[in-house]
């Protein structure tokens, strides 16, 4: 039962954010629990 997901961790630069929001869609849909950056400064988003 421990091994039914993987879990992925996603690391890299937040200007991104485009490229991590599609590669954690791509990653879940066939199964994967998928962990990304939360906050995404960069992007637009506004300041925290």
């Amino acid at each position: 039962m421990q091994d039914k997901y993987k879990v992925i961790t996603l690391c890299g630069s937040t200007q991104i954010k485009d490229v991590f929001i599609h590669v954690q869609k791509r990653l879940s849909l066939v199964g994967n629990i998928v962990i990304l950056p939360v906050f995404f400064n960069k992007s637009g988003d506004e300041d925290i």
